[in-house]
């Protein structure tokens, strides 16, 4: 993946994402700027998504801890735990909001 293949992908997650979350009855506040996708939850807690264009990953923060996720073969995966960027952002979405969140499917 070259460099406008990895913002071309990156922007696609973070508008997909953007108009799922939209779509919930979730009292989110969703922001976009300078290439970090961040989600206040009603509690006021935080999640992040985030673009590094040097090593080609996206870098998700959530109350759970950091992960980094890089492009395998078809799909995002997390390095530490394996899973798939919507398996992990639906886990963690559903931990900080208390509901079941499935995103990104």
């Amino acid at each position: 993946m070259n460099d406008r293949e990895f913002e071309d992908a990156v922007d696609a997650i973070f508008l997909n994402l953007e108009d799922e979350l939209d779509e919930l009855d979730a009292d989110l506040d969703i922001d976009t700027s300078g290439g970090i996708l961040t989600i206040t939850c009603p509690d006021a807690s935080q999640v992040i998504f985030s673009r590094q264009p040097s090593n080609h990953e996206i870098w998700l923060a959530a109350r759970s801890g950091g992960f980094h996720l890089g492009f395998m073969g078809s799909d995002w995966v997390c390095a530490t735990t394996g899973e798939s960027l919507p398996a992990l952002a639906s886990r963690v979405l559903t931990e900080q909001l208390g509901e079941l969140v499935s995103v990104l499917a």
